[in-house]
């Protein structure tokens, strides 16, 4: 197998660059904008975590029950998203941006608590399409730039389908839906 670049340059570059940890001259993503738009995704996950914890302990009436439990469940898929997101912005040499101040305008989604079990219920469904359709536009940008962190946002796609998928299921089963 033959290297682009061969492996004495690669070597070179590496000890001239130590500082730079996983950034070698190899990346060519717009690092500042994508440290940007991951702090972006970071409020999006903590949004969506505030708004489903606030669901969980908020639901009430005949199916609660069954909504609580997709909600918590939810609520702690997102925190995963949280953590995983951060440790990406760190290892970019980013700082992640957990301050509360500016929080839900750094989202790409909402927190919009709703009244009923069903306006919980679709007010998340809508948050996890606003999540899906920015992640999938997220990892068409990115493209080949930053293998990394495309294959994050879609490992972190792919639970924002499945929870859509739960909260459409939820809503169908709803007897105010």
């Amino acid at each position: 197998m033959s290297f682009l670049t061969d492996v004495e340059t690669i070597r070179r570059r590496a000890r001239a660059e130590i500082d730079r940890g996983p950034i070698t001259e190899a990346y060519t993503a717009d690092r500042p904008r994508l440290l940007a738009v991951l702090n972006e995704v970071l409020a999006t996950e903590l949004v969506c975590v505030l708004r489903y914890k606030r669901h969980y302990y908020m639901a009430s009436g005949l199916s609660a029950r069954a909504a609580a439990d997709e909600f918590l469940q939810h609520a702690n898929e997102e925190q995963g998203h949280v953590d995983q997101v951060a440790a990406r912005i760190v290892q970019l040499q980013g700082e992640p941006d957990f301050n509360p101040a500016g929080l839900a305008d750094r989202s790409h989604a909402e927190y919009v608590e709703g009244d009923s079990l069903v306006e919980m219920i679709k007010e998340d469904l809508v948050a996890e399409r606003v999540a899906i359709a920015s992640y999938q536009e997220i990892i068409r940008w990115i493209g080949n730039d930053d293998p990394t962190t495309r294959v994050l946002i879609e490992s972190i796609l792919a639970v924002e389908e499945e929870h859509a998928d739960d909260l459409l299921n939820l809503l169908s089963g709803m007897p105010e839906a």
